[in-house]
């Protein structure tokens, strides 16, 4: 052919990435692996094959990590984190900028051997990956030397457990590694079994760059070695980006071993296109939020949601652009897709793709696949079902499934129709609508005219099934920290209540009931239970709160939606007004918790005037909980806005019956969230007392419900109920563990203190710990210019 003609046809010859240095680093292991432990790589013992998809030709043998590998790792990681964390902040620091220049000094070499043991175009791993996981290194070298300003109350988790997927194998281990030695953590990774060879190459570079022995360990394996690292009793945090099952699975495994964890798991991402959108950059979206990486991506755009009137023409130039994909070797630098990850992802994608055929959904594929090699056309369903598997489950492939709307806001419902709840991308010229869209979609990260947009200075992270926790920035920062106050506190002390005596006559006569949707309610089993003072005396009755109350409140804190929708001011000034009410009937509050709890008059008092502050406190922070401007390195920004969960269960602390109370309701009444409360189970009188503090403070029905009755099976029912979004737990260690493990079915937040008590009194059992948990930022990245 001549020059001429390639201009004619727009053909590409074939560019081939020399891959000569890639394969003289794994024949100078003799493509076979050990550990790396302890700063040096064990003995490659019996293990599996990693296999190229683009070929499926061997590339070298890893080892198969066992319960003694795992052993040996975490102990090499404990005896070197204390030296680690004491670090100064400017020590680690360089050590994590030694890390970046080292991945940019051998970025080729990355680059290539991770096209080959994932299968990704070698463009996307020189130019996005690579460069990106660099970038992430760079960005927490400076949070190491300013941590000790930033974070000065504290301190480090300890020693990490991390399991990362394998779709992005380099930029992963980036993203975690990066946060986690920063901030004084040492590492166990475990690479995905599929592609453990760039974990392996960098563990030899971070080797050469310094970092001392110990601080990172990784150890090779399938699902069972991660199973290990993920309930092992040394890992203090656990960190898992994979699927949303074994995302349950690790949150089962660890219940009550009070690890911190964060799960970056599964979506099924909505791409939103207004019919005032500029029609040829969406479908250039597309092409970047399903086909980049083969759609192997969690936050991949992977269901499209048109307009009506734009639907057609929309479809028929991404129909042409998708006949311009090339697809090819994964070292050609001229193909836009590669193979999948193996032959068993194809055949499921294969699968999915012709049951949603058979529902009904139309067709549309492009481009000549090569027969040798794990390899799926770029795909889109058309006219999809709302309930076919297609449109709901990850497909994890390059199929995008299409669907249309008429209104803005049914493109919201269809949007929220999904227990996933990861990313989503509005395109439309109407900045004011796109904008409107962002903040009603469910997700934790959302791109506005552009998508799959990534920086290490801006958070990442689901709601929903789609996991809970942030990587990158300050938020990210948090998940491998722990509050030094916390640290110290002592386990909480059982409160045994002294023998029954008698009746105290003045209050007998009079049963207190439920607070459900801004109403008293009877409870549903008819059933009550005595309420002893300190002296045995019974102070009067409460009702027992069974499953159907739970329903019944729970219920009523979902009509309560509104609530997170208000404005700020208006909720400080129904906090500061619960306040005021409060106070003035503070000599009979304080009366109350003195009979039940025994304690003297003064500190009675002392407690109601610190529930009373504790009001005002969170009133102040309801108009000061604020987002954050970040500025990533494009032209745009990206806005951090802090958003309520949602519907949040709360298991009360025994101790403090009224301080407790008021400490863990107000800061998620303050964000913006509805409550179900379960009232202290030996002083539940201070709270159902409280509800008539309510009733005159103009608090919306259904925004705070109080229950009573036994901590245990009121909690499992918060934690088993899937319209409760997060759960705080204080309370015992067993129940804390149980509530964990009960939380899996729609994977809320537990914020727990596993049978530790806070002192209620003190200043650190009042704001930002405490508005943090009750908050997940949404960041909506906003390019700006042509």
């Amino acid at each position: 052919m001549t020059v001429a003609s390639f201009f004619d046809s727009m053909d590409y010859a074939p560019s081939k990435e020399d891959d000569s240095a890639a394969r003289a680093w794994l024949a100078s292991h003799d493509a076979r692996f050990g550990h790396f432990i302890e700063g040096a790589f064990t003995k490659p013992g019996d293990g599996f094959d990693t296999i190229e998809p683009a070929t499926g030709a061997r590339l070298a043998q890893v080892s198969q990590g066992t319960g003694a590998d795992v052993d040996a790792a975490f102990k090499a990681a404990r005896k070197a984190q204390k030296g680690w964390a004491a670090l100064p902040g400017h020590e680690r620091a360089l050590k994590l900028y030694a890390l970046a220049r080292i991945i940019q000094r051998n970025s080729r070499l990355i680059a290539v051997v991770e096209a080959l043991d994932n299968g990704k175009p070698i463009r996307e791993t020189r130019d996005i990956d690579i460069p990106l996981a660099a970038r992430h290194f760079y960005h927490h070298a400076g949070w190491a030397q300013i941590q000790e300003s930033q974070f000065a109350c504290y301190d480090p988790v300890g020693v990490v457990g991390q399991v990362i997927p394998w779709n992005f194998p380099f930029l992963m281990l980036a993203w975690k590694l990066a946060p986690a030695l920063a901030l004084g953590n040492t590492v166990v990774l475990k690479p995905a079994e599929a592609t453990p060879l760039t974990a392996l190459l960098f563990a030899e570079l971070a080797q050469a760059a310094g970092l001392p022995a110990g601080v990172l360990n990784i150890v090779t394996g399938d699902g069972e070695t991660g199973a290990l690292i993920a309930a092992h009793e040394s890992a203090d945090k656990v960190a898992f980006t994979g699927s949303t099952e074994v995302g349950r699975r690790i949150r089962e495994a660890t219940a009550g071993q009070g690890k911190s964890l964060t799960l970056e798991l599964g979506g099924k991402s909505p791409f939103i296109v207004c019919d005032d959108a500029d029609i040829d950059a969406a479908v250039e979206g597309v092409v970047d939020a399903i086909w980049f990486n083969q759609g192997q991506v969690c936050c991949a755009g992977s269901r499209l949601l048109v307009q009506e009137g734009v639907s057609d023409v929309f479809h028929a130039r991404l129909a042409d652009r998708m006949k311009t994909l090339r697809i090819g070797a994964s070292l050609d630098k001229t193909i836009d897709m590669s193979a999948v990850i193996d032959g068993p992802q194809r055949d499921r994608i294969a699968g999915m793709v012709d049951r949603a055929v058979a529902a009904g959904a139309k067709l549309l594929q492009s481009g000549e696949v090569p027969a040798k090699g794990s390899y799926y056309p770029p795909t889109v369903l058309r006219d999809v079902p709302a309930t076919c598997e297609a449109a709901t489950e990850e497909i994890f492939g390059p199929v995008a499934v299409s669907m249309t709307f008429r209104t803005p806001a049914e493109a919201v419902q269809l949007a929220n129709h999904t227990r996933y709840g990861l990313a989503a991308s509005v395109w439309s010229e109407n900045i004011n609508l796109a904008l409107e869209l962002a903040a009603q979609v469910q997700a934790g990260i959302v791109w506005v005219n552009c998508t799959n947009v990534m920086d290490a200075g801006v958070g990442f992270g689901g709601v929903k099934e789609s996991g809970f926790g942030r990587e990158g920035g300050r938020e990210g920062c948090y998940d491998y920290l722990k509050p030094r106050a916390f640290a110290k506190a002592a386990e909480r002390k059982a409160i045994t209540p002294a023998p029954a005596k008698g009746f105290s006559f003045d209050p007998v006569d009079r049963t207190a009931k439920f607070f459900i949707g801004g109403k008293q309610a009877r409870p549903d089993g008819g059933t009550a239970r005595p309420v002893l003072g300190a002296k045995g005396t019974v102070l009067g009755e409460v009702g027992e709160g069974n499953r159907k109350d739970v329903r019944n409140a729970v219920e009523a804190a979902r009509g309560a939606a509104s609530w997170g929708g208000k404005s700020q001011h208006n909720r400080a000034q129904i906090l500061y007004y619960m306040g005021e009410n409060l106070s003035a009937r503070a000599a009979e509050f304080a009366e109350r918790l003195s009979a039940q709890t025994g304690i003297k008059a003064d500190k009675a008092r002392a407690e109601v005037a610190a529930s009373v502050s504790r009001l005002f406190t969170y009133g102040a922070w309801a108009d000061k909980v604020e987002g954050t401007v970040h500025m990533p390195p494009m032209k745009g920004l990206a806005l951090a806005v802090p958003e309520p969960i949602g519907v949040a269960g709360v298991i009360c602390p025994e101790e403090s019956p009224l301080l407790g109370f008021l400490s863990t309701v107000a800061p998620l009444i303050a964000t913006g969230n509805r409550v179900v409360a379960i009232a202290s189970e030996a002083h539940p009188l201070s709270a159902t007392d409280f509800y008539q503090v309510l009733e005159t403070s103009d608090l919306p029905g259904g925004v705070l419900n109080i229950l009573t009755g036994s901590a245990q099976t009121l909690g499992r029912e918060l934690a088993k109920h899937n319209d409760v979004d997060v759960l705080w737990a204080f309370t015992t260690p067993e129940l804390s563990a149980e509530v964990e493990r009960l939380s899996i079915g729609n994977l809320k937040r537990v914020f727990t203190d596993h049978g530790r008590a806070w002192d209620w009194t003190s200043a650190e059992a009042e704001g930002e710990v405490f508005l943090r948990q009750a908050t997940q930022i949404k960041n909506i990245w906003v390019p700006y210019g042509e």
